[in-house]
């Protein structure tokens, strides 16, 4: 019997990968955990216990580590550095193809799409960006990597969330970007007044800027380019019979219609279930993502960022107690996102990769680098004894 847990800190990278600098120079010195931690580290014993410390040496991670911990570091397998994408890649799925598309080269194609489909679209003055009925705001999504995926927004006041749905489903099939994300909210001033240039020849609506991010009623839902989900670790895991659950953005992004899904922004919520979904069956697959860490590296924000890792922390306690022999914990992330390097995008760093088997080797160990994050439904997948081929 295996229980195997995937929590994924959003944002968590551990410093530049060699190509960091071909978007943003400055990114090559990126290192959100370093840089988070140098000025009034937290303690975090739990993460450093798992051996956070062996693959990231900092003078607060310095806490022996448990029997059975093993860590290492992984490369992100995919382009630029996007949530999307390496979720798909930590499921399975080759997304090392995948090609940037920027909103202004393709928003005639989609003004022509959307008024095919019965909506008014115009770009907006000075900005290649799509207003539609007036109400929501189609662009480049100004988080991410110029050119991985594009946003339809509204605020939630003027338009429902199934109006915006709709749109970005029109968008997502003429779009040639790996993403295309419907996003609702509720903000204190128009959505106008957030949109503005970006990074790279970006436009769009800026999310964090509008207050989306910080009033209540977020809705999100991720419409990627064609995948077999059928062929990812959480729909084999399902086909073989076990019960698996998506928590946190994880239940926004991964598709598995098996699955049960616990969507979830607060970090102790994310936790919570966490804990409460490896209680449910005696072999399960648990995938979890925290993203109030990578919330904060888009607000700029190390201090926030700091006191998300030791919630974090804190809520690994409650979730190591409750794993017995068979089970298996991956923590990792799925790419950096530095909050003092001076822009409020996702930087391309690694990961880490930190494996927990309370019946491993009572010696503590590092691992080699991995090339891609498929690994992790490689490893996850070998645990729970089902087949698994990335593709």
């Amino acid at each position: 019997m295996s229980r195997v847990v995937i929590l994924v800190i959003d944002g968590l990278g551990i410093g530049a990968m060699p190509d960091a600098a071909a978007l943003r120079q400055g990114d090559a010195t990126a290192d959100t955990l370093g840089h988070v931690l140098d000025v009034d580290p937290p303690r975090l014993p739990t993460l450093a216990a798992l051996g956070l410390g062996l693959v990231h040496p900092h003078e607060s991670l310095t806490d022996p580590l448990i029997p059975g911990a093993r860590a290492g570091r992984s490369a992100l397998g995919y382009p630029g550095a996007d949530t999307f994408a390496g979720h798909q890649t930590m499921m399975g799925t080759d997304m090392s193809a995948v090609l940037p598309a920027l909103f202004r080269d393709h928003i005639d194609t989609v003004a022509s799409a959307l008024r095919s489909a019965g909506h008014e679209a115009r770009p907006l003055d000075g900005l290649p960006v799509l207003l539609v009925d007036g109400r929501a705001v189609v662009g480049d999504n100004l988080e991410a990597d110029p050119g991985l995926s594009w946003n339809v927004s509204g605020d939630l006041q003027d338009i429902t969330f199934d109006e915006i749905l709709g749109i970005a489903r029109t968008v997502r099939r003429i779009a040639p970007t790996s993403r295309v994300i419907a996003v609702g909210g509720r903000g204190p001033e128009p959505i106008l007044r957030s949109v503005r240039h970006g990074t790279g020849g970006t436009a769009g609506l800026d999310t964090p800027a509008s207050g989306f991010y910080l009033n209540d009623g977020l809705q999100v839902v991720h419409l990627g380019v064609e995948i077999d989900h059928a062929a990812q670790l959480p729909s084999r895991a399902a086909e073989a019979g076990l019960p698996v659950t998506l928590i946190g953005k994880a239940a926004d992004i991964i598709v598995c219609p098996a699955a049960l899904r616990r969507p979830a922004v607060g970090t102790a919520d994310v936790l919570k279930e966490t804990r409460t979904a490896l209680t449910r069956a005696s072999d399960t697959l648990v995938v979890a993502n925290v993203q109030e860490t990578d919330l904060a590296g888009h607000q700029q924000d190390a201090p926030r960022y700091r006191a998300h890792l030791r919630e974090v922390d804190l809520g690994l306690v409650a979730l190591l107690e409750a794993m017995e022999r068979g089970d298996h914990l991956i923590v990792t992330g799925d790419h950096g996102n530095d909050p003092t390097i001076g822009h409020p995008f996702h930087t391309r760093e690694f990961v880490p990769l930190l494996h927990y088997d309370p019946a491993g080797s009572s010696a503590s160990s590092a691992i080699p680098d991995s090339a891609t994050l498929a690994n992790v439904a490689r490893d996850a997948a070998r645990t729970l004894g089902i087949p698994f081929t990335e593709r």
